[in-house]
């Protein structure tokens, strides 16, 4: 699985700009999410669940195709998931969903440094843990799908060589996937972070 993930991440970057690679900027960001889940969930979650705080971290490149147009692609490792407030104890149960995504970004500079971006998330489940004070326990791979498809949008304003910028990733397919349960979850996550351009 992870060398599939990796062999997808260099074809992405390989092909996109091997025609154009004199005008393709590449770099380095990372940040912080705040992620939970949209959706009725499971029966009972809706009122106990809060964001689970982690991080994000990978590369990108920014191909211009226009003075105030660009495509970006990004390889990222994404720390997801989603905290459960038990009534008992009120103890945190945090559910730990990482993935490996590969947002595909059109980018509109409104004016010099601002720009606008949109476009869709290809994710792919790496780790599944719960944890708590007890400890992690890894959960069973079959009860989610390991694909996630979401759509980003956000905005970055670029000083230079470095950037700032925040975004909101929409989850469009569901997290789990257990054989006679319906559960209504999909993936939402805030991000923001600083980024450097090579």
């Amino acid at each position: 699985m992870k060398k599939s993930l990796l062999f997808i991440a260099a074809m992405v970057f390989s092909t996109t700009f091997v025609a154009a690679q004199e005008f393709v900027y590449f770099g380095a960001k990372g940040g912080v999410n705040f992620s939970t889940f949209s959706g009725d969930g499971f029966s009972g979650f809706d009122e106990e669940s809060k964001s689970r705080t982690a991080y994000h971290l990978g590369l990108l490149a920014e191909v211009p195709v226009s003075d105030r147009f660009s495509i970006q692609p990004e390889v990222l490792y994404s720390a997801q998931g989603y905290d459960i407030q038990e009534i008992e104890d009120e103890q945190d149960v945090e559910f730990q969903l990482d993935y490996v995504t590969v947002p595909v970004l059109a980018k509109l500079y409104v004016f010099k440094g601002l720009s606008l971006e949109a476009g869709p998330q290809f994710g792919f489940l790496v780790q599944n843990e719960v944890d708590s004070a007890s400890g992690s326990v890894e959960m069973d791979d079959d009860n989610f799908n390991s694909f996630d498809f979401s759509v980003g949008l956000g905005a970055s304003y670029k000083f230079s060589n470095f950037f700032l910028y925040g975004r909101y990733n929409a989850g469009m397919t569901d997290i789990y996937d257990i054989d006679g349960v319906e559960v209504d979850a999909k993936n939402s996550v805030i991000q923001a972070g600083i980024g450097l351009l090579f």
